[in-house]
């Protein structure tokens, strides 16, 4: 039998994705519509001995990667953080961040949390305008790091 909404289980639904906020230390809130890049993996080293007996490479794990962080937002009036925080970057020196995306409930309280450590902007892009569109001008902020990991 189906549990009313009332005593349904915290494990029987999974959390929308359509709530969310960003944090950049030092820079404060973000806005955004979109995030994506939450990823790690790691290279495959591969080795064989030749006098081993097995005609297969062992396979073992090698340095981590990490995908870059992509902020999608609205552009606001007079809302210039995001290019504030890109122009702080000078040639090989820039205050490194952390950032810190939380996945929300309807009450906005976190449910599951992740960390980007030592995260700089990398490129900032004001997607395109169309003279018959009819949607809201976006800018991307493209964020390079050291790492993510839940919280």
């Amino acid at each position: 039998m189906a549990e009313t909404g009332a005593t349904q289980s915290q494990s029987t639904w999974p959390v929308p994705e359509f709530h969310f906020s960003v944090e950049i230390s030092n820079v404060g809130v973000i806005s955004c519509k979109e995030v994506s890049g939450l990823e790690t993996e790691f290279d495959v080293i591969e080795y064989r001995a030749g006098d081993s007996p097995e005609f297969t490479k062992n396979k073992q794990p090698g340095l981590r990667k990490t995908s870059d962080i992509t902020l999608k937002k609205g552009i606001f009036v007079s809302d210039k953080k995001m290019w504030d925080y890109i122009g702080k970057v000078k040639m090989n020196t820039i205050q490194r961040e952390t950032v810190t995306i939380k996945l929300l409930d309807e009450s906005g309280n976190p449910v599951q949390s992740w960390q980007a450590v030592n995260a700089w902007p990398k490129k900032m892009q004001v997607e395109g305008f169309k003279a018959e569109g009819n949607s809201v001008a976006m800018e991307t902020l493209t964020l390079a790091h050291e790492g993510v990991k839940p919280i």
